[in-house]
């Protein structure tokens, strides 16, 4: 065969590259590329594909060496990167720039994990093993590249082959462009779950949606967040693979039939396919590699209406495959329309109808001829992240009754025990509930099962509390319902009614015995009639027609599943004694606390070498990348001075490549010796970004007021840093976005202040953005008000990085305070215990506020900031009651604590030996806050799974 040319040019040398290799020892596979060991090595490639295609598709590779031993050098790196430009391309063949270099290495990458990772569900199927599935509507993954080969221990041999390619690792990194498949730490958490799965070697897969353009990406302008489509598939996915086999039908409206033996049937409406796309997650140091299966809605060729293409009408034609298509086009949609609440349940219900389809047919296939549906929890854990996919359980009923015809009873304890819920808020518009009407009409046969389950619900209740106090019964069914504003079943009206004929009927009879001798007839007559007439009468709890008719999805979560958990310790005891304490009495044994926790993989190991290698060093081997119990021998050593000069010294590299970043991103300059306090997260009002921007302008006005030389005294350099996503909707949240900004904006052209206070707002935040910043940062703000974060994970990511917190107890702000050291947490603010009586007591008109805060909103109101109008800003902040008014997140009332407590911060950041003993601790301390110990938890408490170590 003739040499085929592969010609490159590097974009930062003006060397031209030509490679000339022929076809024949090009390999399709990155092992056939390399050199191998002596025996051979065969595996499958597996996949359950839809009722036209079940059968198991059978490949079989054959290679001179075995995965287990071979260890690839950069030679053969480099030859499958030159192979996967040349013959797997995505750009023209005339350059070999960093685009291209970044397509060509990720594909090498993917071609070695999918080795282990068909082996990692060849050994699954063949021992039928019990998994778990992970059910997300977020999966905030970040850049692959750098995680993939960091956890095949390959990162020098492909750093070493892209020198021999001309390109350096880093710049090729920073071509892949974060996965806009999540927003916030629920995506992140799930990703960091996966992360974790894998490595602990625990048989899982997740389940998400295949975003065509995520949230959105965000631009900072002089009008503040503006809100442009994410192009993250612009280029391809190169860790993607489509399987164009597995797909699944999931059908929208209709109406329901009884068809043969009483067998409901869904029949009409729209049905669309959900394709799949599986994404590899591999482990550290280990070959499990297990699936993220990504959905992605179509419908048929047939379809489109060519006829009327022809004919000019164009919409019509393609009407049908862009509703499909539509479905996963954005994160979240706005839901202030029907249009867009419509598309959200769509969104949830293909979640749930493919991924359920899916693991019962992959069930059905581990199970063979010896299918049990009774043994389906022994091998499957379905776990919920939050409320977005509580339709699995009305669509697990559905399959199992009228698809697999298995009865009510049956269907109903086997959903019992497969369906976990995992509960994120204590925020009432995140406890979803959803319009019966739309609910009715867009899946009518699941409000058929919701009703059930209702009943059975109610029933419970009816068990537990009797029916002597009927004003306690009706009390624990208006809270605990799944159906809200909706008639009781009938069963429990004629309950009503009889309960209140029998108390008629009661009194009656004493009446009777004692006037038994002197009642005449006529008065028994009547009292006859009477007892009619309150028979007819007597009706339970009517709906209020004012109001609207709801599912709340909470509920159906914890009625639907056998355990409910919350993501922090404080959070859990706030979901069992007040948000679900009705249901946490009913079943005590449901409820359980998973603290939530973060890869050390992604969080310090590769995002920030530099402190690795000095953990490393210190702790005498890298076993604290799996096992972070060992950074607590750290504590030990806090004082060391060698230490500490080698961990400031990190901080200090890590500070000049965030200047850096900030300048080619923002435009600011800032002095990496000043003290880098950062706060990103999503931005909401209970987060309270607004706190924070309040206390730099107070900080600022009082520098102003100063002369040169008092500044210099009274305050510490500092470079506060933003950053975070208002929702496109959330009006208040981008007035807080425009504020930060314009202050930025002011404060950072002061000629008085010099390099003493800078404001930067970072545009588009995301994990890439995340991994840059927080190994740089020194004092991190986790500033809810509290009792309203459930987690937070960002917090751990930070402290994991030796970053200080400031912070309410709130979250896992608690826990993270008990395992530094309260020394070495900057703490302020209300407890969650006092936010209540401290809401009363505004309302009441009792709230006196502090001089320093009216201080602050009359120097914002003076237009110092610009023109903006920030009236309705401030005005949220005051008042006694009504929407959007009266402080409901406590600003005022935590703002003296919160500048009081940044003036200890001064201070001990002035004491650079003792800052970097608290720097040390907090990294030691965070030991407890790997996701790979919440996953343990997981396992043994909920899933009930064990690890499964591939041969």
């Amino acid at each position: 065969m003739a040499s085929l040319p592969f010609s490159a040019t590097c974009s930062h040398h003006s060397t031209f590259i030509d490679f000339n290799y022929t076809a024949k020892n090009s390999k399709v596979f990155f092992l056939r590329n390399s050199r191998f060991a002596s025996s051979r090595r065969n595996f499958f490639v597996k996949s359950v594909a839809s009722d036209q295609n079940q059968d198991l598709k059978e490949a079989q590779v054959t290679e001179e060496g075995s995965l287990d031993t071979f260890v690839p050098d950069s030679a053969s790196i480099a030859s499958s990167i030159k192979y996967h430009a040349e013959f797997t391309p995505s750009f023209s063949p005339d350059h070999f720039e960093l685009p291209k270099a970044f397509y060509a290495t990720a594909e090498t990458v993917r071609d070695s994990l999918i080795i282990n990772w068909n082996a990692t569900y060849e050994y699954y199927e063949k021992i039928n093993v019990k998994q778990a599935y992970y059910l997300s509507m977020e999966f905030l993954q970040g850049r692959a590249l750098l995680n993939a080969i960091g956890n095949l221990e390959l990162t020098g041999a492909y750093a070493e082959a892209l020198k021999k390619l001309g390109h350096n690792l880093e710049d090729v990194a920073r071509e892949e462009p974060d996965a806009a498949l999540g927003n916030g730490g629920l995506g992140r958490l799930a990703s960091c779950f996966l992360d974790s799965l894998a490595t602990l070697n625990y048989p899982a897969w997740g389940y998400g949606l295949r975003y065509k353009y995520g949230l959105f990406k965000q631009h900072i302008t002089k009008d503040g967040q503006e809100e442009v489509a994410e192009n993250w598939l612009e280029m391809g996915n190169p860790w993607e693979i489509v399987r164009n086999d597995v797909y699944y039908p999931v059908k929208l409206y209709g109406e329901v039939i009884s068809g043969p033996e009483g067998i409901k049937q869904w029949v009409g409406g729209e049905n669309v396919m959900a394709v799949a796309y599986d994404v590899p997650i591999p482990g550290y140091k280990t070959k499990t590699t297990i699936n993220l299966r990504l959905w992605s809605p179509k419908v048929a060729p047939d379809k489109f209406d060519l006829r009327a293409f022809n004919a000019g009408g164009h919409a019509k034609a393609y009407a049908a495959m862009k509703n499909a298509e539509k479905i996963c086009y954005i994160l979240y949609p706005g839901d202030e329309s029907l249009e867009g609440k419509t598309l959200r349940l769509k969104q949830q219900y293909t979640l749930c109808s493919a991924s359920l389809q899916d693991i019962i047919a992959r069930y059905e296939k581990r199970s063979g001829e010896s299918k049990n549906w009774e043994n389906f929890p022994d091998k499957v854990a379905v776990q919920m992240n939050d409320t977005h996919p509580t339709l699995c359980i009305p669509e697990l009923i559905r399959i199992l009754m009228d698809v697999k015809s298995l009865s009510w009873e049956q269907v109903w304890n086997i959903t019992q025990r497969t369906v976990a819920y995992t509960n994120h808020t204590v925020l009432p518009e995140a406890l979803e509930k959803w319009s019966l009407e739309l609910m009715q009409k867009l899946l009518p046969r699941h409000v058929e099962i919701i009703r059930m389950i209702d009943e059975e619900l109610t029933q419970t209740i009816i068990d537990e509390y009797g029916s002597e106090d009927l004003e306690l019964l009706q009390e624990k069914l208006k809270q605990m319902r799944i159906l809200e504003n909706i008639e009781l079943p009938r069963s429990v009206a004629e309950l009503f009614v009889k309960s209140e004929k029998s108390s008629v009927v009661d009194s009656t009879e004493e009446d009777d015995i004692s006037n038994e001798e002197t009642k005449p007839m006529e008065e028994e007559d009547q009292l006859e009639e009477q007892d009619i007439e309150n028979k007819d009468e007597v009706t339970p709890i009517e709906p209020d027609p004012k109001l609207p008719k709801m599912v709340r999805m909470a509920n159906l979560c914890i009625a639907g599943g056998y355990a409910v958990n919350g993501v922090a310790e404080i959070h859990s005891e706030i979901v069992k004694n007040e948000v679900f304490n009705e249901f946490y009495k009913l079943w005590p044994e449901k409820f359980q606390n998973k603290t939530n926790g973060v890869t050390p993989r992604r969080w310090i190991r590769f995002c920030n070498p530099d402190l690795s290698k000095i953990i490393t060093k210190w702790t005498g081997s890298e076993d604290w990348v799996v096992n972070t119990e060992k950074l607590m021998i750290l504590r030990k050593l806090a004082d060391n001075e060698d230490l500490q000069s080698e961990w400031r010294e990190a901080k200090r590299r890590n500070k000049v490549k965030v200047a850096s970043f900030l300048r080619e991103k923002t435009g600011y300059i800032v002095n990496p010796k000043a003290m880098f306090d950062v706060q990103v997260k999503r931005i909401h009002e209970y987060k309270r970004q607004l706190l924070n921007i309040m206390g730099i302008v107070y900080r600022y006005k009082k520098m102003k007021e100063m002369s040169h030389e008092e500044r210099k005294t009274c305050f510490v350099p500092r470079v506060c840093i933003f950053g975070g996503k208002a929702f496109a909707t959330y009006i208040q949240a981008k007035r807080i976005v425009k504020f930060i900004t314009d202050v930025g904006a002011t404060v950072n052209h002061d000629p008085e202040l010099g390099d003493l206070l800078k404001v930067v707002f970072v545009p588009d935040y995301n994990v890439s953005v995340a991994e840059m910043l927080i190994p740089g940062s020194e004092l991190s703000q986790h500033i809810s008000t509290a009792g309203m974060e459930a987690s937070g994970t960002s917090n751990m990511k930070f402290a994991m990085n030796g970053c200080i917190l400031i912070g309410t107890l709130d979250g896992s702000n608690v826990e993270i305070r008990q395992e530094v050291g309260e020394d070495n947490f900057f703490l302020f603010g209300a407890q969650a215990h006092e936010i209540a009586g401290l809401r009363k007591e505004r309302a009441e008109g009792k709230f006196v506020p502090d001089p320093r805060f009216e201080e602050v909103k009359a120097f914002v109101r003076s237009d110092v900031f610009g023109p903006y109008n920030y009236e309705e800003l401030m005005g949220s902040l005051e008042g006694n009651e009504g929407y959007g008014r009266a402080d409901y997140f406590l600003v005022g009332k935590d703002f003296p604590s919160y500048i009081e407590c940044q003036e200890k911060v001064d201070e001990a950041y002035r004491d650079q030996k003792r800052w970097t003993k608290m720097s040390i601790l907090n990294t030691a301390g965070s030991y407890k806050f790997s996701s790979d110990r919440t996953i343990h938890d997981y396992a043994r408490d909920i899933w009930r799974i064990d690890p499964v170590v591939l041969p």
